[in-house]
């Protein structure tokens, strides 16, 4: 029997010690003491002033509205106290807070996300680059480590997958029906809008019949399979080998095997040249190291008169340049190695490094809350069958954290999703 999101509290606990180290640890010692103290000031001050409720020993917090309630306190602040961000979102792997109803934690992380440059007052936000970890050498999206940092998460399972996504197979942002909020799009399917989002971006980069197309990041082949119907010749680049299968596999039985080729292939090792060049949120993957490679590889293979369409999570310039060298929660346990770029840092790199320029540019980031959320439903609805393909309580607990994690992150207006058009100067 599945639950649905909005009645039951998600079972908690104790992550196991094999699959989960150090998770199934309370910090403890006398620096996390203090740290817990200060944490614990920090934050009772930071919910104070948000319109929250949070259920705390006996008391409440906060000026009233989605709910929080910490269960084992001295846990939660010995985490949040050691690790920041990456411990808050560990105390609720753990189950040392939750909320009354899984559909709850992003509304609750939603009022956080809009005030998340306030949270720590000003005066000690300064002490962020000594305070707050960098990520492991290990995980830079280099050549070396960028496919071990792909089948971190896209090589776990593509029935796993399956259980929430759309019948597209689609991993990205829909695009609903043309209104200002997809809430107003009623009940369109998840597909149809999918298909809109893929269409718009294959539209923008003129992908017509003869068309040689690249695609940096395949998915499971929706938007090649889409491409090859509108009689391109493509190309789709990805380094992860479930992703590869499924896609080759969904190609063939449509059969357009003559028009697509799926291979594994870093981006900075593609040859060729190509009339338009997609990228459907791959972009978040490469690094803030590697972004000029990425364009400057684009700009390479791009045939005269060519476009290139790409779809990018963007995030707030002065956010992007304050974050880029921390380690968080998010690459720890779901993307390592990325960074969400501002499409100020997308502008000011092509205009350093390529011929490239932005030409047009669609944002719709109240569109990807509507999918997370729509995911988030799925997922959780498919429970048992997640756990029947081998993974835990502690997984779900983490993968429901992250999809309402970022869907608090588009319903706040912090971070953005754009369709970007970059075409050569004077095109």
């Amino acid at each position: 029997m599945t639950a649905s999101p909005d009645r039951e509290v998600l079972a908690t606990s104790r992550p196991d010690a094999m699959r989960w180290v150090g998770l199934d640890v309370v910090p403890s010692g006398p620096r996390v003491a203090v740290s817990a103290r200060v944490a614990r000031r920090l934050f009772l001050g930071a919910v104070n002033r948000l319109d929250v409720t949070v259920e705390l020993e006996g008391r409440t917090y906060g000026k009233g509205g989605p709910v929080m309630r910490v269960h084992r306190p001295q846990e939660f602040f010995a985490r949040l106290g050691r690790d920041q961000l990456i411990g808050f979102g560990e105390a609720y792997l753990t189950g040392a807070w939750d909320t009354p109803t899984p559909s709850g934690l992003g509304d609750f992380l939603t009022v956080l996300a809009a005030e998340i440059s306030e949270l720590v007052p000003q005066s000690l936000q300064r002490l962020r680059a000594v305070v707050a970890k960098r990520p492991p050498s290990r995980q830079r999206s280099s050549k070396k480590n960028a496919r071990n940092n792909i089948a971190h998460h896209y090589d776990l399972s593509n029935d796993l997958f399956k259980l929430f996504l759309d019948p597209t197979m689609s991993y990205s942002s829909a695009l609903f029906d043309g209104v200002p909020s997809p809430l107003e799009a009623g009940e369109e399917s998840l597909a149809d809008a999918q298909a809109r989002k893929i269409e718009r971006l294959l539209d923008v980069a003129g992908v017509t019949e003869g068309s040689r197309v690249l695609e940096i990041g395949s998915g499971w082949g929706e938007l090649a399979l889409r491409a090859a119907r509108r009689g391109a010749s493509v190309l789709t680049i990805t380094l992860s080998v479930e992703q590869q299968a499924l896609a080759r596999e969904r190609i063939a039985a449509a059969g357009l095997e003559h028009l697509v080729s799926v291979e594994l292939c870093d981006y900075r090792d593609v040859e060729g040249s190509f009339d338009a060049i997609v990228s459907v949120e791959m972009i978040e993957a490469v690094g803030y190291d590697y972004w000029d490679a990425y364009f400057t590889t684009i700009d390479r293979v791009l045939a005269p008169g060519g476009k290139v369409g790409i779809q990018a999570i963007t995030m707030p310039h002065d956010r992007m340049l304050a974050t880029r060298n921390t380690w968080t929660w998010i690459h720890k346990y779901i993307f390592p190695g990325g960074l969400l770029p501002s499409v100020e840092a997308i502008d000011q790199i092509t205009r350093a490094h390529t011929s490239l320029r932005i030409a047009d540019r669609l944002d719709f980031g109240a569109h990807y809350a509507e999918t997370l959320r729509r995911w988030d439903t799925a997922f959780l609805d498919n429970r048992d069958r997640v756990l029947e393909l081998g993974f835990d309580e502690t997984f779900i607990r983490m993968w429901h954290f992250y999809l309402e994690y970022s869907r608090a992150g588009f319903a706040s207006g912090y971070i953005d999703v754009n369709q970007i058009l970059l075409t050569r100067e004077g095109a």
